[in-house]
């Protein structure tokens, strides 16, 4: 006998929590019950949308759902996922887990103590291209990644570290697995009240370097990472999903420098955001830990508040 479907929930059902009930709302082993949004036209919109009650206030959710996505305003995620994981639900919180550090590692704390799975919205941890560079990198030597983006004002309750930074932060923590040793980072304000735009170098133990940029005020939209190795040169376009290995290759050209062998791979643009939620919800049925779960959350917010401290500092 198929076990019942878990009861889910979205809080904050704006420009991505939308998103996220949209997700529950067609997957088989789970049922959207209810959204909460403190916007009456917001949350009646997407209860219409995806079929399900609309709660003014979140407080009203608690009890009634098994998992929950919380993609509510980043200053609220402590005391919102607090709420729920106290409850009993199983909780996926959007990026970055909290605004800081003692918030995450009581998220954490809360979560083991209810036995609950504690999962961190980084999404680019599902997007096919990076999860294809797992068997081609060995021993990465230095990093660079671009995040761009034009100015909007959704995001900027917090800097452009905690908006857009963290995405790369955490995949490049990720993919050296060594300890910090170092970071400089610069940035400035531009349109906003916080950093729209941040320049971090980090230095891992065993000497990877990685150099990090990340704009919000830029005149047109990148994603991208690229990874040097003793013996490869990977480019990776995650808003295209391409993957681009360049090596040595054997032979040698009429005069006599290195022929290089080019290896491009495009992935399908699948639902990155779908196959997050699958993850979640399996996690949530199995106990599994998640790919991305509280202490790579809390993670990659010790490196961007760090750099956000560095750049505050001068």
């Amino acid at each position: 006998m198929s076990a019942a479907p878990l009861r889910a929930g979205v809080v904050g059902v704006g420009y991505l929590g939308r998103f996220h009930a949209q997700k529950y709302a067609v997957l088989g082993d789970c049922r959207l019950v209810g959204v909460a949004d403190p916007d009456p036209a917001t949350r009646a919109r997407v209860a219409a949308e995806v079929g399900c009650e609309a709660y003014a206030d979140w407080h009203e959710m608690l009890g009634k759902v098994d998992v929950v996505s919380i993609a509510t305003p980043t200053p609220t995620h402590h005391e919102v996922t607090r709420a729920f994981l106290g409850a009993g639900a199983h909780v996926l919180v959007e990026k970055p887990i909290t605004v800081t550090v003692a918030e995450a590692e009581d998220l954490i704390a809360c979560a083991a103590r209810a036995e609950r799975v504690l999962q961190v919205g980084h999404l680019e941890r599902f997007n096919a291209a990076v999860q294809a560079i797992g068997g081609v990198i060995t021993r990465p030597r230095f990093i660079e990644s671009h995040r761009l983006a034009p100015f909007r004002t959704r995001g900027t309750d917090v800097s452009v570290v905690l908006d857009l930074m963290i995405h790369d932060i955490d995949l490049i923590q990720s993919i050296v697995g060594a300890p910090l040793e170092a970071i400089d980072a610069v940035g400035s304000r531009v349109f906003s009240d916080d950093l729209d735009i941040a320049n971090a170098r980090l230095r891992f133990h065993g000497g990877c370097v990685a150099n990090v940029t990340a704009s919000r005020v830029s005149m047109k939209t990148e994603r991208k990472i690229r990874v040097f190795q003793d013996d490869a040169y990977l480019s990776v376009d995650l808003q295209q999903k391409i993957l681009t290995v360049i090596r040595r290759g054997d032979a040698l050209a009429a005069d006599g420098t290195p022929q290089v062998a080019i290896d491009e791979r495009s992935y399908e643009q699948g639902d990155a955001l779908k196959a997050e939620i699958e993850a979640f919800l399996h996690c949530a049925r199995t106990g599994e830990p998640p790919l991305v779960g509280g202490a790579q959350g809390l993670a990659a917010l010790e490196t961007a508040t760090r750099i956000a401290a560095l750049v505050a500092a001068g």
